[in-house]
């Protein structure tokens, strides 16, 4: 069973930066392709930002784009998202998600295409 722990959320002003990680569990981190997703409250889950296994690819929302970096350490099993310029329209809990990677895609932004997910960290943006 694949486990996903995230970290890093917290308080920051409008304007700030956060990186968060994900360190998931199991021996097959580097065949995994990566997502970040965040909810705010009252709203369904979406999708934030995804990596091909081997970090060659990466793929954003465009509400992100150009603010947040998605990477990963595969000899650390940990996924990362720089977020800068933070605004508090970013304001959700953050989860990260996994699944096995596959020839038909290099990255997935569908909630339903990830196996695995972890319990979520809160970033919350103040103006």
């Amino acid at each position: 069973q694949v486990q996903l722990v995230e970290s890093g959320g917290g308080l920051v002003q409008a304007g700030g930066s956060l990186r968060l990680s994900c360190v998931t569990s199991g021996r097959t981190f580097g065949g995994k392709v990566l997502g970040w997703f965040r909810q705010a409250p009252g709203t369904e889950r979406e999708f934030v930002a995804a990596i091909s296994w081997n970090g060659g690819i990466t793929h954003y929302a465009d509400s992100v784009k150009g603010r947040f970096t998605i990477s990963r350490d595969n000899a650390k099993n940990t996924v990362y998202l720089q977020m800068n310029s933070l605004k508090p329209e970013d304001t959700a809990v953050y989860y990260c998600a996994a699944r096995p990677a596959n020839s038909g895609s290099h990255y997935y932004t569908e909630q339903y295409e990830y196996y695995n997910w972890g319990q979520g960290t809160q970033v919350t943006v103040s103006s």
